[in-house]
Protein backbone atom coordinates (compact mmCIF):
# COMPACT_ATOMS: atom_id res chain seq x y z
CA UNK A 1 0.00 0.00 0.00
CA UNK A 2 2.92 2.33 0.61
CA UNK A 3 3.85 2.35 -3.09
CA UNK A 4 0.23 3.05 -4.14
CA UNK A 5 0.01 5.80 -1.51
CA UNK A 6 3.19 7.41 -2.83
CA UNK A 7 1.80 7.27 -6.39
CA UNK A 8 -1.58 8.76 -5.41
CA UNK A 9 0.07 11.52 -3.38
CA UNK A 10 1.98 12.52 -6.51
CA UNK A 11 -1.01 12.51 -8.86
CA UNK A 12 -4.08 13.50 -6.76
CA UNK A 13 -3.54 17.21 -6.15
CA UNK A 14 -7.07 18.58 -6.55
CA UNK A 15 -10.16 17.43 -4.64
CA UNK A 16 -10.52 15.33 -1.51
CA UNK A 17 -9.96 11.57 -1.84
CA UNK A 18 -10.05 9.20 1.10
CA UNK A 19 -8.85 5.71 0.24
CA UNK A 20 -9.67 2.87 2.62
CA UNK A 21 -7.30 -0.05 2.03
CA UNK A 22 -8.10 -3.76 2.37
CA UNK A 23 -7.10 -3.64 6.03
CA UNK A 24 -9.47 -0.77 6.81
CA UNK A 25 -6.83 1.97 7.10
CA UNK A 26 -7.62 5.48 5.79
CA UNK A 27 -5.29 7.33 3.40
CA UNK A 28 -6.08 10.90 2.32
CA UNK A 29 -5.02 12.67 -0.87
CA UNK A 30 -5.67 16.04 -2.55
CA UNK A 31 -6.08 19.60 -1.33
CA UNK A 32 -9.33 19.08 0.58
CA UNK A 33 -11.56 20.87 -1.93
CA UNK A 34 -14.67 19.39 -3.53
CA UNK A 35 -15.52 16.82 -4.67
CA UNK A 36 -15.23 14.86 -1.42
CA UNK A 37 -14.95 11.14 -2.15
CA UNK A 38 -14.19 8.00 -0.16
CA UNK A 39 -13.50 4.67 -1.86
CA UNK A 40 -12.65 1.32 -0.36
CA UNK A 41 -10.39 -1.36 -1.83
CA UNK A 42 -11.41 -4.82 -0.66
CA UNK A 43 -8.39 -6.94 -1.59
CA UNK A 44 -4.62 -6.65 -1.83
CA UNK A 45 -4.46 -7.66 -5.50
CA UNK A 46 -6.57 -4.66 -6.54
CA UNK A 47 -4.11 -2.32 -4.80
CA UNK A 48 -1.24 -3.69 -6.89
CA UNK A 49 -3.22 -3.55 -10.12
CA UNK A 50 -4.20 0.07 -9.41
CA UNK A 51 -0.54 0.95 -9.13
CA UNK A 52 0.50 -0.85 -12.31
CA UNK A 53 -2.43 0.03 -14.61
CA UNK A 54 -4.97 2.43 -13.03
CA UNK A 55 -6.70 3.19 -16.35
CA UNK A 56 -7.87 -0.41 -16.73
CA UNK A 57 -8.08 -1.43 -13.07
CA UNK A 58 -10.41 1.27 -11.74
CA UNK A 59 -13.21 0.19 -14.05
CA UNK A 60 -12.60 -3.52 -13.55
CA UNK A 61 -12.51 -3.17 -9.76
CA UNK A 62 -15.73 -1.14 -9.74
CA UNK A 63 -17.45 -3.73 -11.95
CA UNK A 64 -16.41 -6.63 -9.74
CA UNK A 65 -17.09 -4.88 -6.43
CA UNK A 66 -13.48 -4.94 -5.24
CA UNK A 67 -13.60 -1.13 -5.26
CA UNK A 68 -16.69 0.54 -3.79
CA UNK A 69 -17.76 4.15 -3.33
CA UNK A 70 -18.32 4.86 0.37
CA UNK A 71 -18.83 8.63 0.20
CA UNK A 72 -19.93 10.64 -2.81
CA UNK A 73 -20.99 9.08 -6.10
CA UNK A 74 -19.31 7.32 -9.00
CA UNK A 75 -19.65 10.59 -10.91
CA UNK A 76 -17.80 12.43 -8.12
CA UNK A 77 -15.02 9.83 -8.09
CA UNK A 78 -14.49 9.88 -11.87
CA UNK A 79 -14.77 13.68 -11.92
CA UNK A 80 -12.05 13.92 -9.27
CA UNK A 81 -9.89 11.50 -11.26
CA UNK A 82 -10.37 13.51 -14.46
CA UNK A 83 -9.43 16.78 -12.71
CA UNK A 84 -6.06 15.20 -11.90
CA UNK A 85 -5.50 13.41 -15.18
CA UNK A 86 -2.64 15.67 -16.27
CA UNK A 87 -0.68 14.66 -13.16
CA UNK A 88 -1.40 10.98 -13.75
CA UNK A 89 -0.24 11.20 -17.35
CA UNK A 90 2.92 13.10 -16.40
CA UNK A 91 3.99 10.48 -13.82
CA UNK A 92 7.16 8.71 -15.09
CA UNK A 93 5.69 5.20 -15.00
CA UNK A 94 2.47 6.29 -16.75
CA UNK A 95 4.54 8.09 -19.41
CA UNK A 96 6.27 4.80 -20.23
CA UNK A 97 2.93 2.95 -20.33
CA UNK A 98 1.47 5.69 -22.55
CA UNK A 99 4.35 5.43 -25.03
CA UNK A 100 3.92 1.66 -25.16
CA UNK A 101 0.18 2.02 -25.89
CA UNK A 102 0.84 4.54 -28.66
CA UNK A 103 3.18 2.04 -30.32
CA UNK A 104 0.34 -0.49 -30.36
CA UNK A 105 -2.49 1.83 -31.38
CA UNK A 106 -2.52 0.80 -35.04
CA UNK A 107 -2.85 -2.83 -33.99
CA UNK A 108 -5.55 -1.97 -31.43
CA UNK A 109 -7.56 -0.20 -34.13
CA UNK A 110 -7.00 -2.68 -36.97
CA UNK A 111 -10.53 -3.26 -38.32
CA UNK A 112 -10.39 -5.21 -41.60
CA UNK A 113 -13.51 -6.75 -43.12
CA UNK A 114 -14.59 -9.59 -40.83
CA UNK A 115 -12.89 -8.39 -37.66
CA UNK A 116 -14.88 -5.16 -37.90
CA UNK A 117 -18.11 -7.17 -37.72
CA UNK A 118 -16.91 -9.11 -34.67
CA UNK A 119 -16.04 -5.87 -32.90
CA UNK A 120 -19.45 -4.38 -33.70
CA UNK A 121 -21.22 -7.51 -32.44
CA UNK A 122 -19.48 -7.17 -29.06
CA UNK A 123 -21.50 -4.03 -28.30
CA UNK A 124 -24.40 -3.66 -30.70
CA UNK A 125 -25.63 -7.25 -30.65
CA UNK A 126 -26.44 -7.17 -26.95
CA UNK A 127 -30.01 -7.87 -25.88
CA UNK A 128 -32.47 -5.84 -27.89
CA UNK A 129 -34.34 -5.02 -24.67
CA UNK A 130 -31.29 -3.37 -23.11
CA UNK A 131 -31.28 -0.38 -25.43
CA UNK A 132 -34.99 0.24 -24.88
CA UNK A 133 -34.19 0.88 -21.22
CA UNK A 134 -32.27 4.12 -21.81
CA UNK A 135 -32.47 5.32 -25.43
CA UNK A 136 -35.17 7.56 -26.89
CA UNK A 137 -38.20 6.12 -28.66
CA UNK A 138 -36.41 6.10 -32.02
CA UNK A 139 -33.29 4.44 -30.59
CA UNK A 140 -30.85 7.15 -31.57
CA UNK A 141 -27.58 5.89 -30.11
CA UNK A 142 -25.48 8.97 -30.81
CA UNK A 143 -25.08 12.57 -29.68
CA UNK A 144 -28.35 14.50 -29.49
CA UNK A 145 -28.71 18.22 -30.30
CA UNK A 146 -29.88 20.37 -27.38
CA UNK A 147 -31.03 23.82 -28.45
CA UNK A 148 -31.91 24.88 -24.87
CA UNK A 149 -31.41 23.75 -21.28
CA UNK A 150 -35.02 22.60 -21.10
CA UNK A 151 -34.91 20.34 -24.18
CA UNK A 152 -35.65 16.71 -23.29
CA UNK A 153 -33.90 13.74 -24.86
CA UNK A 154 -36.71 12.86 -27.26
CA UNK A 155 -36.79 16.37 -28.76
CA UNK A 156 -33.00 16.67 -28.79
CA UNK A 157 -32.72 13.51 -30.89
CA UNK A 158 -35.34 14.85 -33.32
CA UNK A 159 -33.28 18.06 -33.46
CA UNK A 160 -30.18 16.01 -34.33
CA UNK A 161 -31.88 14.23 -37.22
CA UNK A 162 -33.27 17.53 -38.52
CA UNK A 163 -29.86 19.21 -38.27
CA UNK A 164 -28.16 16.41 -40.19
CA UNK A 165 -30.88 16.37 -42.85
CA UNK A 166 -30.41 20.12 -43.36
CA UNK A 167 -26.69 19.68 -43.94
CA UNK A 168 -27.32 16.92 -46.47
CA UNK A 169 -29.07 19.49 -48.66
CA UNK A 170 -31.97 17.21 -49.59
CA UNK A 171 -33.42 19.82 -51.92
CA UNK A 172 -35.35 17.51 -54.24
CA UNK A 173 -37.31 14.33 -53.79
CA UNK A 174 -36.03 10.93 -54.80
CA UNK A 175 -32.36 11.54 -53.99
CA UNK A 176 -30.40 8.34 -53.39
CA UNK A 177 -28.94 8.33 -49.87
CA UNK A 178 -26.46 5.87 -48.36
CA UNK A 179 -26.40 5.62 -44.55
CA UNK A 180 -23.10 4.06 -43.45
CA UNK A 181 -23.59 2.49 -40.03
CA UNK A 182 -27.37 2.80 -40.07
CA UNK A 183 -28.04 1.50 -36.55
CA UNK A 184 -31.69 0.70 -35.88
CA UNK A 185 -32.72 2.66 -38.96
CA UNK A 186 -34.15 5.76 -37.30
CA UNK A 187 -32.18 8.35 -39.26
CA UNK A 188 -32.70 6.57 -42.59
CA UNK A 189 -36.45 6.38 -42.04
CA UNK A 190 -36.55 10.03 -40.99
CA UNK A 191 -34.79 11.08 -44.22
CA UNK A 192 -37.08 8.91 -46.33
CA UNK A 193 -40.27 10.14 -44.68
CA UNK A 194 -39.28 13.79 -44.34
CA UNK A 195 -37.68 14.35 -47.74
CA UNK A 196 -38.82 11.56 -50.03
CA UNK A 197 -35.28 10.21 -50.31
CA UNK A 198 -34.49 6.64 -51.35
CA UNK A 199 -32.34 5.44 -48.46
CA UNK A 200 -30.05 2.42 -48.28
CA UNK A 201 -28.53 1.66 -44.89
CA UNK A 202 -25.58 -0.64 -44.22
CA UNK A 203 -24.72 -2.07 -40.81
CA UNK A 204 -22.54 -4.83 -39.40
CA UNK A 205 -24.87 -5.60 -36.49
CA UNK A 206 -27.20 -8.54 -37.10
CA UNK A 207 -29.57 -7.33 -34.37
CA UNK A 208 -29.74 -3.78 -35.73
CA UNK A 209 -30.24 -5.04 -39.27
CA UNK A 210 -33.14 -7.25 -38.23
CA UNK A 211 -34.82 -4.49 -36.22
CA UNK A 212 -34.35 -1.76 -38.86
CA UNK A 213 -35.86 -3.93 -41.60
CA UNK A 214 -38.87 -4.69 -39.42
CA UNK A 215 -39.32 -1.06 -38.38
CA UNK A 216 -39.30 0.12 -41.99
CA UNK A 217 -41.92 -2.49 -42.89
CA UNK A 218 -44.09 -1.55 -39.89
CA UNK A 219 -44.02 2.12 -40.91
CA UNK A 220 -44.84 1.39 -44.54
CA UNK A 221 -41.41 2.66 -45.63
CA UNK A 222 -39.86 -0.55 -46.94
CA UNK A 223 -40.10 0.77 -50.51
CA UNK A 224 -38.07 3.86 -49.53
CA UNK A 225 -35.74 2.67 -46.76
CA UNK A 226 -33.90 -0.64 -47.04
CA UNK A 227 -31.10 -1.97 -44.86
CA UNK A 228 -28.27 -4.36 -45.63
CA UNK A 229 -25.97 -6.43 -43.44
CA UNK A 230 -22.82 -5.35 -45.23
CA UNK A 231 -19.43 -3.73 -44.68
CA UNK A 232 -19.36 -0.26 -46.25
CA UNK A 233 -16.22 -1.27 -48.16
CA UNK A 234 -18.22 -3.90 -50.03
CA UNK A 235 -20.93 -1.47 -51.17
CA UNK A 236 -21.12 -0.46 -54.83
CA UNK A 237 -23.17 2.06 -56.79
CA UNK A 238 -23.54 5.84 -56.86
CA UNK A 239 -25.35 7.95 -54.27
CA UNK A 240 -26.42 11.60 -54.26
CA UNK A 241 -25.91 11.85 -50.51
CA UNK A 242 -23.93 9.85 -47.96
CA UNK A 243 -24.37 10.13 -44.21
CA UNK A 244 -22.56 8.39 -41.38
CA UNK A 245 -23.47 8.94 -37.73
CA UNK A 246 -21.58 7.33 -34.86
CA UNK A 247 -19.79 4.87 -37.11
CA UNK A 248 -16.48 6.58 -37.88
CA UNK A 249 -15.30 5.88 -34.31
CA UNK A 250 -15.10 2.20 -35.34
CA UNK A 251 -13.08 2.71 -38.53
CA UNK A 252 -9.57 2.84 -36.99
CA UNK A 253 -6.73 5.21 -37.92
CA UNK A 254 -5.18 2.78 -40.36
CA UNK A 255 -8.39 2.76 -42.41
CA UNK A 256 -9.23 6.49 -42.59
CA UNK A 257 -7.87 7.03 -46.10
CA UNK A 258 -9.60 3.81 -47.23
CA UNK A 259 -12.86 5.13 -45.74
CA UNK A 260 -12.81 8.48 -47.52
CA UNK A 261 -11.67 6.95 -50.82
CA UNK A 262 -14.69 4.67 -50.65
CA UNK A 263 -16.91 7.67 -49.90
CA UNK A 264 -15.48 9.35 -52.99
CA UNK A 265 -16.08 6.22 -55.09
CA UNK A 266 -19.71 6.02 -54.01
CA UNK A 267 -20.55 9.73 -54.14
CA UNK A 268 -22.10 11.37 -57.21
CA UNK A 269 -20.08 14.19 -58.80
CA UNK A 270 -22.42 16.80 -57.31
CA UNK A 271 -23.02 14.77 -54.14
CA UNK A 272 -22.71 15.72 -50.47
CA UNK A 273 -21.51 13.59 -47.55
CA UNK A 274 -21.85 14.29 -43.82
CA UNK A 275 -19.76 12.44 -41.23
CA UNK A 276 -20.86 12.79 -37.59
CA UNK A 277 -18.37 11.34 -35.11
CA UNK A 278 -16.91 11.64 -31.64
CA UNK A 279 -13.47 13.23 -31.70
CA UNK A 280 -10.84 14.74 -29.42
CA UNK A 281 -9.66 18.33 -29.11
CA UNK A 282 -6.08 17.29 -28.34
CA UNK A 283 -3.50 15.58 -30.59
CA UNK A 284 -3.78 11.94 -31.71
CA UNK A 285 -3.75 9.44 -28.84
CA UNK A 286 -5.11 6.06 -27.79
CA UNK A 287 -8.41 4.66 -26.55
CA UNK A 288 -8.90 4.25 -22.81
CA UNK A 289 -7.84 0.69 -21.96
CA UNK A 290 -11.02 -0.18 -20.04
CA UNK A 291 -13.31 1.22 -22.74
CA UNK A 292 -11.40 -0.64 -25.43
CA UNK A 293 -11.58 -3.96 -23.58
CA UNK A 294 -15.16 -3.94 -22.32
CA UNK A 295 -17.22 -1.57 -24.47
CA UNK A 296 -15.77 -0.72 -27.89
CA UNK A 297 -13.01 -3.10 -29.03
CA UNK A 298 -11.24 -1.57 -32.01
CA UNK A 299 -12.81 1.83 -31.33
CA UNK A 300 -11.02 5.19 -31.29
CA UNK A 301 -12.03 8.85 -31.23
CA UNK A 302 -9.79 10.74 -33.66
CA UNK A 303 -8.20 14.15 -33.65
CA UNK A 304 -9.37 16.39 -36.47
CA UNK A 305 -5.80 16.46 -37.79
CA UNK A 306 -6.02 12.71 -38.47
CA UNK A 307 -9.38 12.96 -40.20
CA UNK A 308 -8.58 15.97 -42.36
CA UNK A 309 -5.32 14.39 -43.51
CA UNK A 310 -7.31 11.41 -44.82
CA UNK A 311 -9.85 13.69 -46.53
CA UNK A 312 -7.00 15.47 -48.27
CA UNK A 313 -5.46 12.20 -49.45
CA UNK A 314 -8.83 11.11 -50.87
CA UNK A 315 -9.08 14.35 -52.85
CA UNK A 316 -12.35 15.60 -51.32
CA UNK A 317 -13.44 19.13 -50.46
CA UNK A 318 -14.25 19.95 -46.84
CA UNK A 319 -17.29 22.19 -47.25
CA UNK A 320 -18.31 22.57 -43.60
CA UNK A 321 -17.18 21.64 -40.09
CA UNK A 322 -19.18 22.06 -36.89
CA UNK A 323 -17.99 21.14 -33.39
CA UNK A 324 -20.60 20.02 -30.84
CA UNK A 325 -18.96 20.39 -27.44
CA UNK A 326 -21.21 19.57 -24.48
CA UNK A 327 -24.15 18.11 -26.40
CA UNK A 328 -22.90 14.55 -25.87
CA UNK A 329 -22.27 15.14 -22.17
CA UNK A 330 -25.96 16.06 -21.83
CA UNK A 331 -27.00 13.07 -23.94
CA UNK A 332 -25.04 10.70 -21.72
CA UNK A 333 -26.49 12.28 -18.58
CA UNK A 334 -29.99 11.54 -19.88
CA UNK A 335 -29.01 7.99 -20.82
CA UNK A 336 -27.54 7.34 -17.36
CA UNK A 337 -30.60 8.71 -15.57
CA UNK A 338 -32.87 6.53 -17.72
CA UNK A 339 -30.70 3.47 -17.18
CA UNK A 340 -30.71 3.97 -13.42
CA UNK A 341 -34.50 4.27 -13.44
CA UNK A 342 -34.67 0.85 -15.18
CA UNK A 343 -31.67 -0.72 -13.43
CA UNK A 344 -33.54 -3.70 -12.03
CA UNK A 345 -34.71 -4.65 -15.51
CA UNK A 346 -31.12 -4.46 -16.75
CA UNK A 347 -30.06 -6.67 -13.88
CA UNK A 348 -32.69 -9.24 -14.87
CA UNK A 349 -31.36 -9.19 -18.44
CA UNK A 350 -27.74 -9.63 -17.34
CA UNK A 351 -26.38 -9.35 -13.77
CA UNK A 352 -25.06 -6.89 -11.20
CA UNK A 353 -21.57 -6.83 -12.70
CA UNK A 354 -23.01 -5.86 -16.09
CA UNK A 355 -25.02 -3.03 -14.50
CA UNK A 356 -21.90 -1.70 -12.81
CA UNK A 357 -20.03 -1.93 -16.12
CA UNK A 358 -22.77 0.02 -17.90
CA UNK A 359 -22.88 2.68 -15.17
CA UNK A 360 -19.11 3.09 -15.40
CA UNK A 361 -19.35 3.35 -19.19
CA UNK A 362 -22.08 6.00 -19.26
CA UNK A 363 -20.65 8.15 -16.45
CA UNK A 364 -17.06 7.74 -17.60
CA UNK A 365 -17.97 8.90 -21.10
CA UNK A 366 -19.93 11.86 -19.74
CA UNK A 367 -16.86 12.89 -17.74
CA UNK A 368 -14.82 12.51 -20.92
CA UNK A 369 -16.93 15.18 -22.61
CA UNK A 370 -17.00 17.47 -19.60
CA UNK A 371 -13.36 17.17 -18.49
CA UNK A 372 -11.18 15.25 -20.91
CA UNK A 373 -11.39 16.98 -24.27
CA UNK A 374 -13.92 14.76 -26.01
CA UNK A 375 -16.29 16.42 -28.50
CA UNK A 376 -18.36 15.63 -31.59
CA UNK A 377 -17.57 16.90 -35.06
CA UNK A 378 -19.77 17.04 -38.14
CA UNK A 379 -17.68 17.22 -41.31
CA UNK A 380 -19.38 17.86 -44.62
CA UNK A 381 -17.38 16.79 -47.69
CA UNK A 382 -17.98 16.85 -51.43
CA UNK A 383 -16.22 16.20 -54.72
CA UNK A 384 -16.91 19.74 -55.95
CA UNK A 385 -16.50 23.03 -54.13
CA UNK A 386 -19.82 24.29 -55.51
CA UNK A 387 -21.83 21.25 -54.31
CA UNK A 388 -23.39 23.32 -51.49
CA UNK A 389 -24.40 27.01 -51.29
CA UNK A 390 -21.80 29.70 -50.61
CA UNK A 391 -23.06 30.42 -47.08
CA UNK A 392 -24.46 28.28 -44.27
CA UNK A 393 -27.85 30.02 -44.33
CA UNK A 394 -29.45 27.06 -46.10
CA UNK A 395 -29.02 24.93 -42.96
CA UNK A 396 -31.02 27.20 -40.67
CA UNK A 397 -33.60 27.94 -43.37
CA UNK A 398 -34.31 24.24 -43.90
CA UNK A 399 -34.59 23.57 -40.18
CA UNK A 400 -36.95 26.50 -39.62
CA UNK A 401 -39.12 25.34 -42.51
CA UNK A 402 -39.41 21.84 -41.07
CA UNK A 403 -40.25 23.20 -37.59
CA UNK A 404 -42.98 25.37 -39.11
CA UNK A 405 -44.44 22.38 -40.96
CA UNK A 406 -44.40 20.31 -37.77
CA UNK A 407 -46.14 23.10 -35.85
CA UNK A 408 -48.88 23.40 -38.48
CA UNK A 409 -49.39 19.64 -38.52
CA UNK A 410 -49.78 19.62 -34.72
CA UNK A 411 -52.49 22.32 -34.72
Amino acid sequence: MMLLSRFLRAVIRSGDLCLIDHRGRDWRFGDGTAPHVSVQIHDKATQWHLLLNPELTVGEAYMRGTLTIERGTLFDFLDLSARNLEYVQSHPFQKVLGRFNRLLRRLQQHNPVGKAQRNVAHHYDLSDDLYDLFLDEDRQYSCAYFDSDSTDLEQAQINKKRHIAAKLLLNRRGLKVLDIGSGWGGLGMYLAQQTGAQVTGVTLSTEQHKVSQQRAADRGLAHQASFELRDYREKTGTFDRIVSVGMFEHVGTGHYTEYFKQVKNLLADDGVCLVHSIGRMDPPGTTNAWLRKYIFPGGYTPALSEVLAAVEKAGLWVTDIEILRLHYAETLRHWHDRFQAQREKARELYDEEFCRMWEFYLIGCEIGFRRRGQMVFQIQVAKRQDAVPLTREYIGEWERGVVAEESQAAE
